[in-house]
């Protein structure tokens, strides 16, 4: 098991490995990694989707649990998903404090495991921006408005968001739409290898704004936040996770 790049202080499970969404900054990140494991799985090199059930019984010793970050799992046969919650679930048996993350950029995918899901998973999907408006030249994913509404209808009750990398939004319709969803975790980064992909990015100031407000009612995790920039008579440079 590895240290997942996503989450601080998590480890990656991969029982289910790929995406097909395509988004331009996975590909030097995510797929790039998996690059290195051309002479061990074909199907992860080109990062296709598939299943690694060898993987279903080794679930990592940390206390969050990033499941199968190494993909989209709107992209899991349904089937397969389930033995990863069941295996979950035996698991809780001797470990219950661990905290499993489910992501999907598909939210929608989660409605037919709401009622099976146990107490300790939590479900993320990323928010990159509120802006749809030249969002299929980033990714193939649902546009933002769209996994926001899908996101906001899963009754569930323990939810997560990923800003990062963050593009450049709307202050208060951004802020409106966390207030509605109620996450009691918003992740906060840029994009981490801006040498290879440029994206439409805010300003530090402006994401700084972001970051105070959502502090008012949720708990806020910065991530890699590269540019440095006055800010309130203070300096913030090169944070790193």
């Amino acid at each position: 098991m590895k240290q997942s790049r996503m989450y601080e202080g998590a480890k990656t499970w991969n029982p289910f490995v790929g995406c097909l969404f395509n988004c331009i900054y996975c590909k030097p990140s995510f797929q790039a990694q998996l690059k290195r494991l051309k002479q061990k799985c074909s199907n992860c090199y080109n990062y296709v989707p598939h299943l690694h059930p060898e993987r279903l019984k080794r679930i990592p010793s940390a206390k969050i649990i990033f499941v199968c970050g190494d993909g989209d799992i709107s992209f899991c046969p349904p089937e397969y998903t389930f033995k990863i919650i069941e295996r979950i679930r035996e698991h809780n048996r001797r470990c219950p404090h661990k905290i499993y993350y489910f992501q999907s950029k598909d939210p929608r995918y989660f409605e037919q495991f709401l009622d099976y899901f146990p107490y300790n998973v939590v479900l993320l999907t990323t928010l990159e921006t509120n802006r749809d408006q030249g969002y299929d030249k980033i990714s193939k994913a649902p546009k933002p408005s769209i996994r926001f509404k899908r996101f906001l209808r899963l009754n569930y009750p323990r939810k997560g968001v990923t800003i990062e990398p963050i593009m450049d939004f709307d202050l208060e319709i951004l802020l409106s739409w966390m207030r509605s969803i109620k996450p009691e975790i918003v992740y906060v980064g840029y994009n981490s290898r801006p040498k290879q992909v440029q994206l439409p990015e805010p300003s530090l100031r402006k994401t700084l704004k972001l970051i105070n407000r959502l502090g008012e009612f949720t708990a806020v995790q910065r991530k890699y936040i590269p540019r440095c920039l006055p800010f309130r008579g203070w300096r913030l440079c090169h944070i790193v996770k």
